[in-house]
């Protein structure tokens, strides 16, 4: 593919800003440019079989019947026009430009009309047409060839050389165009981090991934294959499947189907799903969570770059209505994260669309998802957050882990990590998650795009894909047994866990609470406000009757409390009952000390807040045999609440790859440092001699 072409293509409908510019802020100018290049790539597309839409628009304009399916055909495609009119007649007619467009585009088919109100379009033009700009915008816009193939005077399509159409602006070149005007209008729209869409060599190396250990499977006559994204954008990762699927096999069918949020985001993917052929009633508008597109379907492959940490606040009620009301039947019951980050919603929610596997072994699904560093780890044992990671792992869906390159992404230089998941692997891949470190396969772009600085090539792609697949197969041709520890290594750059390896129980670790006991003036003090002593009695006259014992201490609660009640009646006081005055008393006059009296409850130690610690240790581990070895050691009194202990998931991703590495030696630094201070007399010599 001609790499300049999108790009040219992008400047010229992006040129349009220098008419905007002053009747429209920045921010603004994608709502004029995306719709009309939408609605010129429709008007291209749909120009050779005009004439015979028009003949059967105009055969049953007075019949009583819906000619919908008629029109379709004629048409060639899922949506077509029955308007006279064209962008560079209306751009000629500066006059009635608004009034002619506006009819124009209600012309349009109803899927493909729908599209281009989700731009607000009529609204645009009314805008356009009062700074008088319409006609000169629909003008540039006429001049824009996004025809898909090359055709001669007479309508007919050119051939090259090999009896090939020779194409003009093909739909991969045409989704480029969208992505490049789709960034250029987030950047100036200022997004946020998670609201950007995906590179395209990130998407390739992402459907690799998914679809890879399928490729026998896809080559087999008759092949069909559903894809789904719930978070679709502009379609990208739908047309990268679609294409790499049909790589391997040219008759096989491919059926994509997406939801999308994002108004102009959902009409650019619609609209190029209508051009490329596919059902466009397919790409659902709406919020995957509380208004599920695809309800109840199933879906051989599913991938999604979900928005980074974008908070669900405004479907929470929902969200926690189905987690609640369905529980496990529903796709929440697993757990619901932090308001703040739904990145594991989404995961849920794929998960809920895979195919059964029955039991011969068919059916199945793949899902591929990009996440940030978030989802690995946040989130403490039995949270929401640890409970979705617990039911992914215990139901053996995840796959494996790829971290990629910071910086990858346009809006964001964060780091990024692929997740693979399957319901489907085989027998001795069960039990294991493959994870690899492609932290280092990167280079440096020529030139930055926002945050975007490094980019995958060819062979990144390759490479990481080899290394993934590889890791697969070795599993795959494995025995089974082993604890799968760096079972595929290459280089240090993946590694094989088992399922449990990433659970956790997390201890408290409880230390016996030690007293010794005295009377201070302090103590006195605490004593007067404290407000269980004055529920109990006069707290002042208690306080004043046992000024006398100040300075006195005492080894043992038991010694102390004779002590204190014998001067609480020598001063005419009665002594309070209750548990509440009798904790008050014992933390006014105690005093921790290591070499203090042990405190009991119904004779076991009472455990000490202020001494309390907690521990995570891996499942596999025996909690007496870990406390014997690791804690006791320190401080033999310890003992470990198990009503307390609770079980928790991570993937500490980076943990299982780091690699220590040794500080300089210091007399090398210090030669350093003497070398630059040399360096610097030398040239403060220099300055002084001048």
């Amino acid at each position: 593919m001609n790499s300049s072409k999108h790009t040219e293509l992008a400047n010229h409908a992006w040129s349009v800003a220098d008419l905007l510019r002053g009747d429209y802020k920045q921010s603004d100018y994608g709502k004029v440019i995306l719709p009309f290049t939408v609605l010129r790539r429709l008007e291209c597309v749909l120009a050779p079989t005009k004439d015979k839409v028009l003949e059967v628009a105009a055969r049953y304009e007075n019949q009583d019947i819906n000619p919908d399916r008629f029109l379709r055909k004629a048409a060639g495609h899922s949506f077509y026009n029955t308007s006279t009119y064209t962008l560079k007649a209306i751009a000629g007619d500066a006059s009635h430009a608004a009034k002619y467009l506006i009819q124009y585009y209600g012309a349009f088919s109803p899927n493909a009309r729908e599209v281009l109100e989700r731009y607000d379009f009529a609204q645009q033009i009314k805008r356009l047409d009062a700074a008088d700009l319409l006609y000169q915008v629909v003008g540039r816009f006429a001049d824009l060839d996004l025809r898909p193939v090359k055709r001669d005077a007479d309508g007919n399509v050119v051939l090259d050389e090999h009896g090939n159409p020779v194409e003009i602006v093909t739909n991969h070149q045409m989704g480029y165009t969208f992505e490049e005007l789709i960034r250029r209008f987030a950047e100036q729209s200022n997004e946020t981090a998670g609201e950007h869409f995906t590179p395209r060599e990130v998407i390739r190396l992402m459907v690799n991934l998914l679809v890879a250990p399928d490729s026998d499977a896809l080559v087999l006559p008759g092949t069909v294959r559903t894809v789904m994204d719930p978070a679709c954008g502009t379609g990208g990762m739908l047309s990268a499947a679609e294409e790499h699927i049909t790589a391997h096999n040219r008759d096989a069918t491919v059926k994509v189907y997406g939801q999308e949020l994002n108004p102009e985001s959902w009409a650019i993917c619609r609209s190029d799903m209508m051009i490329k052929g596919q059902n466009p009633e397919n790409i659902k508008f709406g919020n995957s969570f509380s208004d599920d597109g695809h309800t109840g379907a199933t879906f051989d492959y599913l991938l999604a770059n979900p928005p980074f940490g974008v908070e669900w606040k405004k479907v929470k009620d929902a969200v926690e209505d189905e987690h609640e009301r369905l529980g496990e039947s529903g796709r929440f019951g697993a757990g619901l994260p932090r308001i703040n980050d739904g990145s594991l919603l989404f995961l849920q929610h794929m998960i809920s669309k895979m195919k059964p596997v029955d039991a011969s072994g068919a059916g199945g699904s793949r899902i591929a998802i990009v996440f940030n560093g978030s989802p690995l780890f946040t989130g403490a044992a039995e949270s929401g957050e640890s409970k979705i990671r617990q039911w992914i792992l215990e139901n053996d869906w995840l796959e494996g882990i790829v971290a990629l390159p910071d910086q990858l992404f346009y809006n964001t230089g964060i780091s990024t990590y692929f997740w693979v998941l399957s319901n489907r692997k085989g027998r001795d891949r069960r039990g294991k998650v493959v994870l690899l470190d492609a932290r280092d396969y990167w280079r440096k772009m020529r030139k930055s795009l926002g945050d975007k600085r490094k980019e995958l090539g060819e062979e990144h792609i390759s490479e990481i894909t080899r290394l993934y697949t590889e890791a697969l197969a070795v599993l795959d041709a494995a025995k089974r047994g082993g604890d799968g520890h760096d079972l595929a290594d290459r280089a240090g750059k993946i590694k094989v866990f088992r399922n449990e390896d990433f659970g956790y129980h997390r201890i408290t670790v409880e230390r016996p609470l030690k007293l010794r006991f005295e009377v201070t003036e302090e103590t006195l003090a605490a004593l007067v406000v404290s407000k269980p002593i004055a529920r109990a009695t006069d707290a002042e006259a208690f306080a004043e009757a046992l000024r006398p014992l100040v300075g006195k201490s005492w080894a043992t609660k038991s010694d102390a409390w004779i002590d204190l009640k014998d001067a609480i009646v020598a001063a005419g006081l009665l002594w309070p009952t209750g548990a509440p005055f009798s904790k008050a008393l014992r933390e006014a006059v105690g005093v921790r000390d290591p070499d203090g009296e042990v405190q009991r409850v119904k004779s076991e130690p009472e455990p000490d807040p202020e001494l309390r610690d907690y521990e995570n240790v891996p499942l596999a581990e025996d909690l007496k045999e870990h406390l014997r070895r690791e804690v006791l050691p320190h401080v033999p009194d310890a003992w470990i609440d198990h009503g307390k202990t609770k079980v928790g998931y991570e993937i500490p991703f980076t943990r299982h790859f780091y690699v220590y590495k040794p500080p300089r030696p210091l007399a090398e630094i210090d030669a350093e440092l003497k070398a630059l201070e040399g360096e610097i007399q030398a040239l403060l010599g220099e300055v002084t001699e001048q």
